[in-house]
C-alpha cells in the first residue's frame, strides 16, 4: 500500500484509490478518484514496495538491468540525492506534484512522514513517490490578468528576502575607519614637522647670506683689509640698478646752458638730479680738453653724452634738451610749482623799478615764466653754481607736481611739443618721469652739485659723495699730465685767427680750449701762468705762437688752464 498515495482516504488495497491535487484556500487537502491507467501506476507502486520489503534495497529501478546501482541525481527541492535522469526509458519511483515525470526515482525511506509536494522529510528513510501526473488548482487572480482565474497567488510574504544587517560589520567598519583617520593624522603630522624643518633651515640659510653680504658690503669680513673694504663698497655700490638721463636747459633769451644728471636708483629707490658745473672739463671728439659748456656748445648732445660718461664713468641712456619756452609750458601744464626761493627776480619785460617777478621766501607759488625766471637767475658777481642750484630747485618743484602715472606723464611730455632727440622716446621720458616724481613726492628726491675744483677737475668730495654713491661711477679727469691746456682769448679782431690758434698749438702737443672773444682789440698779446712749475710751458706756448718771450708773465689763468694766452694785434698766424 502505498502510504503518500493513499493517505488519509482509508483505501484497501482493492477499490480505486485517491490522489492528493493541492490544498484549498484553509490548507486542507483537495484529493480525487485516480482514472484507469493511474491505478495502474498505482498497482505498480504497491508491487514496487513489496518488493523493497523483502530486502532489495537500492536507488532504483534499473531499467537497463545492469546490475549497478544508479548515482544520486539532482534534486530540485534540496531534499536529498535522486537517481541520474535516463531520458530514454521512463523511471518509476518519483512523484510530481505539479505533474511533471522525474527520470529513476529515488526509493522511499520507510516510515518517512509525508511530503505534499513530492518531497520527504530529511530524517528517515526516503518514501517512494509514485509517476503521477498532478494538477494544482491555481488562485484566482484580477480578471484583467487572467480572465479563466487560473494565474496563480503570489503574495509578498512568500518572497521576503530581508537581509538582516550585522552590527558586528557596523563595528568593523567603524573601526577601520578610526584606525585609517588616525594614521592619515600621524602621516600629516610627520609631513607637517617636515615641512617647518625645511622652512627653518631656508629661513637660517637666508640670515646667514644676508649677514655674510652685509659684512661684505660693510668691508668688516675677517681678513678684508682696507683697501678691500672700499672695492668691496665700490663693488656694491656700482651694482645697483641705475637710470640716467641728462638734461640741457638753453636759455633762448639769455644765452648759455645749464645741465643735470636725472638719476633713477630703481635699487635703494632713491631719485637725484646731480647739477653739473659748466666748468667741469672734459675730454672733446679731437682729444681737447675742453669744458661742459663748451662741449654743449660745440659737440652737440651725443659728444657731450659721451663725454660726461668717460669722466664720471657713467651710462647715459638719454640726452633732454629742455629749451627754456618748453620749461615754461611744462610747469603750467603740472599747475606751477612751489619753491623756497633765495633770492629777488627782476620782470625782464617790466620798466626799471617796479616790483620784482619773483619775490625772495618760502613756499613761493611759480608760473611758467616765474620758474624760468628764476632757474635762468643769475645775480651780479654770484658764480655760476648759484644760478645751477636754483635750477636744481626748479626742477625738484617740478618732479613734485608731475604726475606719478606713466601714461599720463608721456601724455604730458607730448603735449610739450618738443623734438627729442633719439634714442630718448616720449614714453621713455613719460615713465622716467613719473618714476622720479614718485620719488619726490615720497620724499626719496634730493638735489646734489658735483663739486669740481678751478681748473675743472673733480675733488676727492666729488669722487666719493657723488660720483661713486649717487651715480656709482668712478672720476675720470683728464690727465694734466698728457698735455698742457692752454686757454686762448682772441683779441686781435679777426676772428679766425682763433681758429688758427687752435690748429697750431694742437699740433704743438697742447691742449687748447677756447675762452671768447674780447669785447675790444688789444695792442699785444700776453701769455700767462700761474704755477711755476709752468713757466717753461708758457714760454714754449709763447713760441708756438711765434711771440716774443717778452709777452711771457706770471699771473692768473682763466679757462680752467695752466696757461693763458690773450691774442693782440700783434699775433700773426703766418709766422
Amino acid at each position: 500500500m502505498n502510504d503518500r498515495y493513499d493517505a488519509g482516504h482509508g483505501a484497501d488495497g482493492g477499490g480505486a484509490p485517491y490522489e492528493l491535487v493541492g490544498y484549498d484556500e484553509y490548507g486542507r487537502p483537495v484529493y480525487r478518484q485516480a482514472t484507469d491507467q493511474q491505478a495502474q501506476h498505482h498497482q505498480q507502486a504497491q508491487q514496487y514496495d513489496a518488493y523493497q520489503q523483502q530486502g532489495h534495497q537500492g536507488y532504483g529501478y534499473d531499467p537497463y538491468a545492469t546490475g549497478g546501482h544508479q548515482q544520486p541525481g539532482y534534486d530540485p527541492y534540496g531534499t536529498g540525492s535522486v537517481p541520474p535522469q535516463q531520458p530514454q526509458t521512463p523511471a518509476y519511483g518519483s512523484y510530481d506534484p505539479y505533474g511533471a515525470q522525474q527520470q529513476g526515482g529515488q526509493a522511499p525511506q520507510q516510515g518517512a512522514p509525508y511530503d505534499p509536494y513530492g518531497q520527504s522529510a530529511h530524517t528517515g528513510q526516503q518514501p517512494r513517490v509514485t509517476e503521477q501526473t498532478a494538477h494544482i488548482p491555481q488562485q484566482p487572480g484580477p480578471a484583467d490578468d487572467d480572465p479563466a482565474g487560473t494565474a496563480p497567488d503570489y503574495r509578498t510574504e512568500q518572497f521576503a528576502f530581508v537581509e538582516e544587517p550585522d552590527g558586528d560589520s557596523e563595528d568593523v567598519i567603524d573601526w577601520m575607519k578610526f584606525t585609517e583617520n588616525r594614521t592619515e593624522r600621524r602621516e600629516e603630522a610627520k609631513r607637517r614637522a617636515r615641512s617647518r624643518i625645511v622652512a627653518l633651515a631656508v629661513v637660517l640659510a637666508l640670515v646667514a647670506a644676508g649677514g655674510v653680504g652685509y659684512l661684505w658690503y660693510a668691508g668688516k669680513l675677517p681678513g678684508l683689509s682696507d683697501s678691500g673694504a672700499g672695492t668691496g663698497t665700490t663693488t656694491a655700490a656700482g651694482a645697483q640698478k641705475r637710470d640716467v638721463i641728462v638734461v640741457h636747459l638753453h636759455d633762448t633769451t639769455g644765452g648759455g646752458t645749464t645741465t643735470a644728471l636725472l638719476v633713477d636708483n630703481t635699487t635703494t629707490e632713491q631719485g637725484t638730479t646731480v647739477l653739473l658745473p659748466n666748468s667741469l672739463a672734459l675730454t672733446a671728439d679731437d682729444g681737447a680738453t675742453t669744458t661742459l659748456a663748451k662741449s654743449v656748445e660745440d659737440d652737440g648732445s651725443e659728444g657731450t653724452r659721451t663725454a660726461l660718461d668717460t669722466v664720471l664713468g657713467t651710462d647715459i641712456e638719454g640726452t633732454w634738451r629742455l629749451d627754456t619756452p618748453f620749461l615754461l609750458t611744462l610747469v603750467d601744464l603740472v599747475g606751477n610749482i612751489e619753491v623756497d626761493t633765495d633770492t629777488d627776480v627782476p620782470d625782464p619785460d617790466a620798466k626799471k623799478g617796479e616790483a620784482p617777478l619773483v619775490k625772495k621766501g618760502k613756499g613761493q607759488t611759480l608760473s611758467g615764466k616765474m620758474a624760468v625766471a628764476y632757474a635762468t637767475h643769475r645775480g651780479s658777481g654770484e658764480a655760476q653754481n648759484a644760478q645751477l642750484e636754483r635750477f636744481g630747485q626748479v626742477m625738484h618743484g617740478v618732479l613734485r607736481k608731475m604726475t606719478s602715472d606713466p601714461d599720463a606723464a608721456t601724455l604730458t611730455v607730448q603735449t610739450l611739443g618738443q623734438i627729442l632727440e633719439p634714442p630718448l622716446t616720449d614714453k621713455d621720458l613719460g615713465d622716467f618721469l613719473a618714476r622720479l616724481s614718485d620719488r619726490a613726492k615720497g620724499g626719496d628726491h634730493k638735489s646734489a652739485l658735483l663739486p669740481v675744483q678751478d681748473d675743472g677737475t673733480l675733488t676727492a668730495e666729488a669722487s666719493d659723495s657723488v660720483v661713486k654713491d649717487v651715480l656709482g661711477g668712478t672720476a675720470k679727469s683728464p690727465d694734466e699730465n698728457a698735455a698742457v691746456s692752454v686757454s686762448v682769448r682772441n683779441a686781435t679782431g679777426v676772428k679766425d685767427h682763433t681758429e688758427k690758434a687752435r690748429v697750431v698749438l694742437l699740433n704743438g702737443g697742447f691742449t687748447f680750449r677756447a675762452a671768447g672773444t674780447a669785447a675790444a682789440p688789444e695792442a699785444t698779446s700776453e701769455v700767462v701762468y700761474a704755477d711755476a712749475a709752468d713757466k717753461e710751458n708758457a714760454t714754449e706756448v709763447a713760441k708756438t705762437l711765434g711771440l716774443d718771450a717778452g709777452s711771457v708773465t706770471k699771473g692768473k689763468v682763466t679757462g680752467n688752464a695752466r696757461v693763458s694766452v690773450v691774442l693782440g694785434q700783434d699775433y700773426d698766424p703766418g709766422s
